[in-house]
């Protein structure tokens, strides 16, 4: 496992999917990267040199991307001005509810919880006459 960023990439994918590991760096940005970096998408990660990747570091620094720690403190920071504002959005997301318009009655199952409905009348059956 290669350390990259603060997150480990795997060895034996190659370079433009273990790159997405990095969270906010997307397939497409990812090939983007690659592309200005003058890196082929289909090399492995081990196979790479370490130079190789301070080249994608540095076009990730002067493209001004956000990724991990900062990206994730700026979404969190975001989501709490809405619950602060009392926005409909801020309360959808304190309820952990779909916050965008989706419909709840039967999709949104793991932000809702997944409880079993039983079917029928919840009667156990009688044993067959003798």
């Amino acid at each position: 496992m290669v350390r990259f960023l603060n997150v480990n990439i795997p060895d034996n994918k190659n370079i433009d999917i273990a790159l997405s590991y990095v969270y906010g760096i997307g397939p497409s940005f990812a090939r983007k990267i690659l592309k200005k970096a003058g890196i082929d998408s289909f090399k492995k990660t081990k196979d790479l040199a370490p130079s190789d990747f301070n080249k994608i570091k540095e076009i990730i620094d002067s493209e001004k991307i956000k990724t991990e720690g900062d990206l994730r403190r700026e979404i969190k920071s975001n989501i709490q001005r809405l619950i602060s504002v009392g926005s409909y959005r801020g309360t959808r997301h304190i309820r952990h509810l779909p916050a965008r318009g989706q419909r709840t009655k039967t999709n949104s199952r793991t932000t809702r919880g997944y409880t079993r409905k039983t079917v029928g009348s919840g009667r156990k059956k009688a044993p067959a006459p003798k």
